[in-house]
Formats: C-alpha cells, sequence, structure tokens
C-alpha cells in the first residue's frame, strides 16, 4: 500500500463522548469540506468524534496534479491508512462514489457498522449515465462549469435539478461550489465497469442504506440492489436530493443515521 499524506478534517465531540467514532467518505467530484457545511458539526455537537477525509487527488491530501491516475482501489487505499490510524469502535459512512470505497474497504476491514448514502448501484454508473444524457444534455458541459467556479443561471438550475431537492436555495448552491472538483477519469472508468468486477467475501455488520426520495442521479428503486448484498435496512429521506448531506433536507438525513447508529450502541 502506498503511503500518502492523506488530509482529514476532524470534530471532536463536543460534550460527553458516544461510542463510536465517525469516519466520513465523499463521493465523487468532491472534498471532505462536503462533510463539514452540515453533518460534522451537527454530529459532534451530539457527542460524535467526526473525520472526514480528503482522497487522493482531491481538497488537501497529495496527488492533485496527478488526479487522472488513482482509480477506486488507491481511495480504499487512502480510507485503509486513515481507519487504521484510529482507536476504538468505528462507523464509516460513504456517500455516491465513497460507498464504492467504503464497500471495497469493508471486504477487508472490520468495522462496527456501515452507512451508504446514495449509493453507486452494483451495475455501476454507466445507466445513470444515460438517463442524465437523455434527460439533461446540458448536465455535462455545465458541470464542468460548475467544478470551475463558472456559474450562470441554467448552471445553477442543472446543478440543482441533477444532484439537489428543488427546495435547496440558489446561494446554498454557490456557497458549496468550493466544496467540489474535478474527478478522475480512472476513477470514473472503475464505476462505468464496476459490473465486471468480482467482489471478495463481504463480512456480517450492520449496514444502513439512505437514499433520497428526490435523488435524480440513482433514483430509490435502485436501493434495493445495494441493501440486498448487505442485508441492510433501507431509509429513503421525503424530498431529499442526491447530495444528501448539503441538501435542503440535510438534517432529516442526519437525524435518520443518528437514530440508527443509537439502535446499534
Amino acid at each position: 500500500m502506498e503511503i500518502r499524506r492523506i488530509h482529514t478534517l476532524h470534530r471532536p465531540a463536543v460534550g460527553p463522548t458516544r461510542s463510536p467514532r465517525l469516519l466520513f467518505v465523499h463521493g465523487g467530484y468532491a472534498t471532505a469540506g462536503c462533510w463539514d457545511a452540515y453533518f460534522l458539526p451537527w454530529f459532534s455537537r451530539r457527542g460524535f468524534d467526526c473525520r472526514a477525509l480528503d482522497l487522493a487527488g482531491h481538497g488537501a491530501s497529495d496527488g492533485r496534479e496527478r488526479l487522472d491516475s488513482f482509480g477506486l482501489d488507491d481511495y480504499v487505499e487512502d480510507l485503509t491508512q486513515v481507519a487504521q490510524g484510529l482507536d476504538g469502535p468505528l462507523i464509516v459512512i460513504g456517500h455516491s462514489m465513497g460507498t464504492v470505497v467504503v464497500e471495497r474497504f469493508l471486504e477487508q476491514n472490520q468495522v462496527q457498522a456501515a452507512i451508504l448514502m446514495a449509493p453507486v448501484p452494483p451495475g455501476g454508473i454507466l445507466g445513470a449515465t444515460m438517463n442524465i444524457a437523455f434527460s439533461t444534455p446540458a448536465f455535462f458541459s455545465e458541470q464542468t462549469r460548475a467544478t470551475r467556479g463558472e456559474y450562470t443561471a441554467q448552471t445553477l438550475r442543472t446543478i440543482r435539478d441533477v444532484y439537489y431537492s428543488p427546495e435547496t436555495r440558489t446561494e446554498d448552491l454557490i456557497r458549496f461550489g468550493g466544496l467540489f472538483q474535478a474527478e478522475s477519469r480512472r476513477a470514473i472508468l472503475d464505476l462505468t465497469l464496476l459490473a465486471m468486477r468480482l467482489g471478495r467475501r463481504r463480512p456480517a455488520l450492520p449496514v444502513l442504506v439512505v437514499g433520497g426520495e428526490a435523488d435524480a442521479v440513482f433514483q430509490p428503486g435502485l436501493l434495493n440492489f445495494t441493501a440486498t448484498r448487505w442485508q441492510a435496512e433501507v431509509a429513503i429521506i421525503p424530498r431529499a436530493g442526491h447530495t444528501l448531506m448539503l441538501d435542503a433536507h440535510w438534517q432529516a438525513a442526519a437525524e435518520k443515521i443518528a437514530d440508527w447508529i443509537a439502535q446499534q450502541t
């Protein structure tokens, strides 16, 4: 395993500390900062020690200059490196692409539980990519503009339509812009060919699969495919979009996750 400098955001527990620790893994085109807008402070105020990592080539971690060289297995190494540096019971929480990283991590590592938010379906992203191409053909060019911080009215409208609920405010979309960046082409290829990979043994552990009712990337009906793999509980957040930790309905997702964790501990 290659050792890289992996940047993490740390929000220590406020008040009496609850077990276990929480470790958050961002999705594609994102950075650890996407968790720090709402989730990390919210959970830390409830007594959880929280960390979120920037995967290689993202945020403040090593590798920005060679982002396209990193694949999903490299991201698993990053998660493993950070997780092995933490003591005590641990729950890993991934979003979108980050759920694939978490699932592969679980093939080799034991944790107390896992939470998969807006997970990539076992068949990969090809179907979702084709759906978006037909339903929102301007999306790909507008996403490129957004990752460069170039916002037009159409850019904001398109990003909201695909990634968020209609209730998410325009000023928040602009504020969130700095939390996102380009994604590795190799990682995107890995996600496209996901169905071709033979996974290892999946351990038995509590898993929660969470999705948004208004997710335009991976529709709620796809959640059961991931849940079946893990014999997991499924929670659908009313009216929420794909980017659950930043959506206007983020707190409903956080409360559902906190309630589920309380049932496991």
